[in-house]
């Protein structure tokens, strides 16, 4: 079973998955009041979720990560290895990057924090009801960054140099400016300024050019 996009007066088939009681019924009583979202059960930890996933085959399930007796990333592995067509949100109050991540790879369709407004939260679960992908805002700028930040030359390549600096190398050989390498580290321009300087002073160079020519003879 799965939603119908064509059908307006289908509703969204939700399970709530968290281990805090208050957390649940005060996101059971919102769904409740929202046109075509129906709640079909809760539950309070991992295996419980995976459980009633097979037994009430929802359309969205809306999942915590830390939870007793079994976590959110793993009950969001077994759902979708028996059910494909269920789509996981997760709701957390986590948005380091190993969450985040192990969350998409596990299978989530969604992450948004606890502390959303619930507009967001609604307009989430109906996103992915659809077959969309949608993060909070400040998880969807995470992984921007993560995916334009810049290439990491290895440790034993240019081994004069600081982690920083073969990290600004990689990015010069690429052509970037200094804003825009500074944008893209977080760093101010003065800073990437100074750390230019010594990267040309620790491989004895004058230019980018002979900088970018010397990370070449040491296969970047």
């Amino acid at each position: 079973m799965s939603f119908d996009l064509n059908d307006p007066n289908e509703s969204i088939r939700v399970l709530i998955v968290d281990d805090h009681r208050l957390f649940r019924e005060g996101l059971s009583a919102l769904l409740s009041v929202t046109e075509n979202l129906l709640v079909v059960g809760e539950a309070q930890n991992g295996l419980e979720a995976v459980e009633l996933a097979q037994k009430l085959e929802p359309d969205v399930v809306i999942m915590d990560i830390q939870m007793p007796i079994m976590g959110g990333l793993e009950a969001t592995r077994r759902i979708l290895a028996h059910s494909q067509h269920v789509r996981i949100l997760v709701v957390s109050m986590f948005e380091d990057d190993d969450n985040v991540f192990s969350a998409m790879q596990a299978g989530a369709r969604g992450y948004i924090l606890k502390g959303a407004a619930p507009e967001e939260l609604l307009r989430a679960i109906q996103a992915v009801a659809r077959g969309e992908a949608l993060f909070a805002p400040s998880i969807a700028n995470r992984l921007i960054r993560y995916f334009n930040r810049a290439p990491q030359l290895p440790a034993n390549l240019l081994p004069e140099l600081s982690a920083r600096e073969r990290e600004l190398l990689a990015l010069i050989a690429q052509g970037k400016t200094n804003p825009q390498m500074a944008s893209s580290l977080e760093i101010s321009e003065k800073t990437v300024r100074n750390h230019i300087t010594s990267i040309f002073s620790k491989l004895q160079v004058t230019s980018r050019a002979e900088a970018i020519l010397k990370a070449k003879e040491v296969g970047l």
